[in-house]
C-alpha cells in the first residue's frame, strides 16, 4: 500500500490530478502483483492505511514529506462515495423507535418492526434496530462510518425518520434531541464509554438487536397484520409492552433545560448541527406545534402530502383536506423552516394526466410552492392494505414507460428554486410485490427528459466539480406565496451551475423579513479552514447574507431574523446577528448609515 500512495504522491507533484479512474487501474496493477487474494486492497484499505499514518506520524509519514495541499488531494481521491458530503454537509440519519401511528393510509407500509410507512430492510432502518432505535448510539455508527471513509464530519445535518414526529410524547422527543447533540459533543473518548454503558444497558433490559431473532419474535403478529386481521397500532403495543421496553424507557426522556445544555454546547463542538430535519403529517402542524420544532433545535420539516386532489386524498385514507394542506404549508412558512414534500405519483384512481396536473399544482400555487421535493412512485408493500385493492384490480402499477413519462414531465415543471432529493425509497426489490424496483429510477428519468431545459437544483449543484469563482455570478429567482414574497438569491456559473443559495422570506403581514436557508455547495471544508477547489469558506455565504439584508431593506423591512441552526450560531453572531429566543436578528439600515 506504501507504494500506491508514493505513486499518488509522485503523481501530484509532477502536476497531474490522479482520479477515480487512474487511481482504479493503479489499485488493479497493484493486487496483479501480489498473489495472495488477502493482501489485495481497496479504496478502504488504502485510505485507513494513509489514516493510520497520518494519525501516527511516525517515521513513515515524515519520509513521505507530505504537503497540506497534497495531504488534501489525496483525501479527496481516497473518499469513499465522495458524494455523501459533496453537498456542503455530511448528512446523518437516524430512525425513531416504533410508535403507534395516528394515521391509516392505505399505501403505507406495515412491518411492525419499524415505525409506520418503514421497512426493517431499509439501510438507515437496519442500523437502527442494530443499536436499539438509541439515537445516540445512531448518531456515533454514522460517524464512524463516514469518517473511515473519509468524511470530514465537522459540520452535520440531521434527518430523524420516523412516520409521524409530532405523534411522539414530549419527554421522548425531548431525550431523542438531546441524545442527537450530545452524541456529537462527546469526543472519541467519552463516547466510546457512554457507547458502551448504553449497549450494556439495553442488553441488561433484554433487548435484543439481532435481525434474525427480531424477525422470528414479530412473525406472528406480523402475518396477522399482514393478513388485515390485527392493526398496525395494536400490534405495536402487543410487541413493544412489558417490562423488556418498560426498562428501556426509563431513560428516554429529558427536560428542556438539559436539551438546550447539549445545544449549548455544540455550538462551539468539533462536530456541530448546521440542519436538523423531522418528518410530521400536514394536520399535525400548528402555530404550536412549529414553536415547538424550534426550540428542539429544527430548521427544515418534510410533510407527506402525497397528492392535492381531494377525491384521491379521500380514497387513500390522508383524513385531511387540502386546505388544511396549505394551513400547514403557511404555518412552517412563516415560521423560518424550509419545508419538504413528500409526493407520489400511480396512487388509487390517478392517471399519469392526474399526477403531472397535480405536480404542477404543487409548485406553481402560491399556497403550496415547497422548497424540497421527494417524488416517489407508489409501489406494493405486502403488509399495505393497498393489497387488497390490487387483488380487486382497483389498482395497478404504471408501466415503465407511463412512470418515466410522468416522472419526466415533473422534472421538467420544477422551477429553479426547488430541489427533488428522493426519487425512490429505499425498499428493497424482494419486498416490493408490484411496481417500480429499478434503482436507477432517476437516471432513467433524466435520459428521458435530456430535450428539456432542467432549473431543478439538484441537478444544478456543484457536488464534487471544481469551482472557478470568478465565473460565478448572484441573480434573484422572486415568487409569490399566499403568505410572502419569497426571493431566491442563487451563486450561478455560466451553464447554470449553482454554487451556493439563500432563500429570503418577505411576508406580507409586514413582520420581520426572514432568512429561511443558506446553503453553499461544494466539498465539505472543516470548521475554520479551507478546501482548494471548493465553494465553502471563500465568502459565497456571507454574500448571499448581505444581498439579502440590503433587498429585505429596500424592501421597507427594518430588521431580518434567520432561522440558525445551533452550529451556525457563532457564524451569525459574527455577521451581526444577535441571539431573540428561537430566531437570531439582525437590525437593518441603509449603506452608510450608522
Amino acid at each position: 500500500m506504501e507504494t500506491v500512495i508514493q505513486d499518488i504522491v509522485s503523481a501530484l507533484r509532477e502536476g497531474k490530478q490522479p482520479d477515480t479512474a487512474w487511481l482504479a487501474k493503479r489499485i488493479r496493477a497493484y493486487n496483479r502483483s501480489v498473489r495472495s487474494m488477502e493482501r489485495h486492497i481497496g479504496k478502504l484499505e488504502l485510505l485507513a492505511f494513509y489514516r493510520a499514518a497520518k494519525e501516527e506520524a511516525g517515521t513513515l509519514w515524515e519520509s513521505w514529506a507530505i504537503t497540506p495541499e497534497e495531504d488534501r488531494a489525496i483525501l479527496r481521491l481516497l473518499k469513499l462515495k465522495p458524494r455523501r458530503s459533496a453537498s456542503g454537509v455530511a448528512t446523518i440519519t437516524v430512525v425513531t423507535m416504533p410508535h403507534p401511528c395516528s394515521g391509516s393510509c392505505i399505501y403505507c407500509p406495515n412491518d411492525i418492526r419499524m415505525p409506520k410507512s418503514y421497512l426493517s430492510n431499509e439501510p438507515a432502518c437496519q442500523r437502527a434496530e442494530r443499536n436499539c432505535f438509541d439515537p445516540y448510539l445512531q448518531v456515533r455508527a454514522r460517524l464512524a462510518l463516514l469518517e473511515s471513509n473519509g468524511h470530514v464530519t465537522d459540520k452535520i445535518e440531521l434527518i430523524v425518520l420516523g412516520g409521524t414526529w409530532s405523534d411522539y410524547p414530549l419527554p421522548y422527543q425531548l431525550w431523542f434531541m438531546a441524545e442527537l447533540f450530545r452524541a456529537l459533543d462527546d469526543d472519541n473518548a467519552a463516547a466510546e464509554r457512554r457507547r458502551e454503558e448504553r449497549t450494556a444497558f439495553y442488553r441488561g433490559c433484554g433487548i435484543c438487536s439481532e435481525p434474525e431473532e427480531l424477525a422470528a419474535q414479530a412473525q406472528e403478529l406480523q402475518e396477522l397484520v399482514d393478513a388485515g386481521a390485527c392493526t398496525y397500532n395494536a400490534a405495536i403495543g402487543t410487541l413493544y409492552s412489558g417490562d423488556t421496553w418498560g426498562r428501556a424507557r426509563t431513560i428516554q426522556q429529558a427536560s428542556f433545560e438539559e436539551l438546550e445544555a447539549a445545544q449549548r454546547a455544540n455550538e462551539h463542538a468539533r462536530r456541530r448541527v448546521v440542519g436538523l430535519c423531522v418528518e410530521t403529517r400536514p394536520d399535525l402542524v400548528d402555530d404550536g406545534s412549529a414553536t415547538l420544532m424550534r426550540r428542539l433545535g429544527c430548521t427544515k420539516v418534510q410533510m407527506g402530502i402525497q397528492s392535492l386532489d381531494q377525491a384521491i386524498l379521500d380514497r387513500c385514507g390522508r383524513n385531511i383536506t387540502v386546505e388544511r394542506i396549505a394551513q400547514a404549508f403557511a404555518c412552517l412558512r412563516l415560521h423560518g423552516f424550509k419545508i419538504v414534500a413528500h409526493m407520489m405519483a400511480n396512487l388509487p384512481s390517478a392517471t399519469p394526466q392526474d399526477d403531472k396536473d397535480d405536480y404542477l399544482r404543487l409548485v406553481t400555487d402560491p399556497r403550496f410552492q415547497p422548497d424540497e421535493i421527494k417524488l416517489y412512485p407508489c409501489v406494493l408493500i405486502a403488509s399495505s392494505a393497498l393489497m387488497r385493492l390490487h387483488g380487486r384490480g382497483a389498482w395497478r402499477p404504471y408501466t415503465e414507460e407511463e412512470l418515466i413519462d410522468v416522472l419526466a414531465a415533473d422534472v421538467a415543471a420544477t422551477p429553479a428554486y426547488v430541489r427533488i432529493s428522493r426519487m425512490i425509497r429505499d425498499f428493497s426489490s424482494g419486498d416490493i410485490v408490484a411496481g417500480n424496483k429499478k434503482t436507477n429510477l432517476r437516471q432513467m428519468v433524466d435520459a428521458a427528459g435530456d430535450d428539456a431545459e432542467v432549473l431543478e437544483i439538484r441537478q444544478r449543484e456543484i457536488a464534487t466539480g471544481d469551482l472557478s469563482p470568478d465565473e460565478l455570478r448572484l441573480s434573484s429567482v422572486v415568487y409569490g406565496t399566499s403568505v410572502s414574497q419569497e426571493r431566491f438569491l442563487q451563486w450561478t456559473g455560466p451553464d447554470g451551475t449553482i454554487a451556493g443559495f439563500l432563500r429570503l422570506s418577505l411576508p406580507k403581514d409586514g413582520a420581520t423579513a426572514m432568512i429561511r436557508e443558506v446553503h453553499v455547495y461544494g466539498r465539505v471544508a472543516e470548521l475554520g479552514g479551507s478546501e482548494e477547489g471548493g465553494a465553502q469558506h471563500i465568502g459565497l455565504g456571507r454574500s448571499l447574507i448581505e444581498c439579502a439584508c440590503r433587498q429585505a431593506h429596500a424592501a421597507g423591512f427594518s430588521a431580518i431574523r434567520v432561522i440558525s441552526s445551533v452550529g451556525t450560531r457563532p457564524y451569525y453572531r459574527r455577521l451581526g446577528f444577535a441571539d431573540e429566543e428561537l430566531y437570531q436578528i439582525r437590525g437593518l439600515q441603509a449603506e452608510g448609515e450608522q
